[in-house]
């Protein structure tokens, strides 16, 4: 099927190095070279005893031989019970985290390893040991905050999970963990983007297409390329409310959308909810749905440090007063379960500030929307969007929180030509003022703006590296890898 998206939008609607050797000729006899040091031994491991942990729904027992500490956990057969640590780490870092446990049943027992509220493992095996007093391990690796962390080992199948003895931290957090483990759970401060540390970040990721059309280019192979190849810090999910979207199956394609963020939260990146309404472009059209959708997203991942909402994808055709409006009624709704995770909101005119309505960002800054911890989306197709778009961009960036959550190298339809000139200068105006950015699209569209060649998708990549990426594709993956400033002072 043909996507409509493109096609719905007037005429500009979205818009060291190696150490130098040093040689000296001399007639002296040359000094016996220095031993190699020893490489550091690797860290010891913390061990923390699941007997002293917080346990739900289970029970400290000592009548099975081979533990450490003073005993173990019996998950007493209950599935949703669960043990869970508290970890201090110096710094943040992506570390292994042992699980000691034995199984002495014929059938495995799966946990969910969850990290402050992100699964770091789900639907986990730990499968049988031969008996009750034969321990092996399982490690997971995820990705610690500085200061006190939860980690949650909960039994995901019907049988309860196995006993545990206990969790070993095993390494030193380091600096190079993903970006969720190092940003924690961010907010807006003043007219930024801020980690946990309450410092100014810029996140810079994809967007997927329409998930009712290219499902098949977000799967476990293209998310691993996106995050580690990539290096990408953030996954815009998007959910179409009409065109084939939600509206067809709110059920099958709510749970599409859990997915998704399930798996982008386990590569350590950050999900933006995309509730991708188009046309119509009042946002009221769809409230009722954004209200049963959003309830239900926000119930699920409350807890996940690593997701953001981007409530209406692109308004138009009405006041920036009704888009307001309709802010001001759907965010309590997230707020009654998830306080702390920004909300995006839309702008005026295809998010363009109003711009492309004749407007500016006047109308935004001069009345905003009564609501904290929220920031305000802008969207450009750079071979249509010039000066005037991106001095207001520029302009608002300086009153109100912004997020670029979606932009194009080509016309304001996705298609034709790149202009990478006009491009990177937006690219460099949102370094200056750490505005964080997705890119459209994470496709094999056959528009110039879809990253991947046609076929791809259907061919299941390959994903990594250049040789399946259109030019657009390559210029925005190369912004993408620069090095991250993420500080934790």
């Amino acid at each position: 099927m043909r996507p409509a998206r493109f096609w719905l939008r007037p005429l500009g609607s979205i818009g060291a190095l190696g150490a130098a050797l040093l040689l000296t000729l001399t007639t002296a006899p040359a000094a016996p070279a220095a031993p190699t040091p020893a490489p550091p031994a690797p860290a010891a491991a913390v061990t923390h005893e699941a007997e002293n942990a917080t346990v739900s729904r289970g029970l400290v027992e000592s009548n099975h031989a081979g533990f450490t500490g003073s005993g173990f956990v019996n998950y007493d057969n209950v599935s949703g019970s669960y043990v869970q640590w508290t970890v201090q780490a110096a710094q943040a870092g992506r570390v292994g985290l042992k699980l000691r446990f034995a199984n002495g049943s014929t059938s495995g027992r799966p946990m969910d390893i969850t990290v402050n509220g992100a699964l770091a493992a789900d639907n986990r095996a730990f499968p049988g040991t031969g008996a009750w007093t034969s321990w092996s391990t399982t490690t997971v690796t995820a990705d610690l905050k500085a200061g006190a962390n939860t980690i949650r080992a909960t039994a995901a199948g019907p049988d309860g999970g196995p006993n545990v003895d206990h969790l070993a931290v095993e390494t030193t957090p380091t600096t190079g963990g993903t970006p969720a483990g190092i940003n924690g759970q961010l907010k807006v401060c003043g007219t930024k983007l801020c980690n946990q540390y309450g410092n100014p970040i810029q996140l810079r990721g994809m967007s997927t297409h329409g998930l009712q059309w290219y499902s098949q280019c977000v799967t476990n192979g293209s998310l691993d390329a996106l995050a580690t190849d990539w290096k990408a810090d953030v996954l815009r999910i998007s959910m179409y409310v009409q065109e084939g979207g939600y509206e067809t199956d709110p059920r099958g394609f709510t749970d599409k959308v859990h997915s998704v963020i399930e798996q982008a939260t386990a590569r350590g990146m950050y999900a933006i909810v995309d509730w991708h309404m188009l046309s119509p472009g009042d946002p009221h059209h769809n409230l009722s749905r954004a209200k049963t959708f959003f309830t239900e997203i926000a119930q699920r991942h409350k807890d996940k440090t690593n997701v953001l909402y981007e409530i209406a994808n692109e308004p138009s055709g009405v006041s920036w007063s009704r888009i307001k409006s309709y802010a001001e009624e759907l965010i309590p709704v997230i707020r009654r379960y998830d306080a702390d995770t920004p909300v995006l909101v839309g702008t005026r005119a295809w998010s363009s500030l109003g711009v492309s309505e004749g407007s500016n960002e006047s109308e935004v800054v001069n009345s905003p929307v009564n609501a904290s911890n929220i920031m305000y989306t802008f969207h450009f197709y750079a071979a249509s969007h010039k000066d005037e778009y991106l001095s207001a961009l520029s302009r608002a960036a300086d009153r109100v929180p912004m997020f670029v959550t979606e932009f194009g190298t080509q016309d304001y339809a996705g298609e034709g030509a790149n202009d990478f000139t006009m491009s990177q200068r937006y690219i460099d105006l949102m370094a200056s003022k750490k505005i964080s950015w997705v890119n459209w699209n994470y496709s094999d569209d056959n528009r110039s703006g879809a990253v991947f060649n046609s076929g791809t998708c259907a061919d299941n990549g390959p994903w990594a590296g250049t040789g399946s990426l259109k030019p657009a594709g390559v210029w925005v993956r190369d912004r993408i890898r620069t090095a991250d400033n993420f500080p934790t002072g």
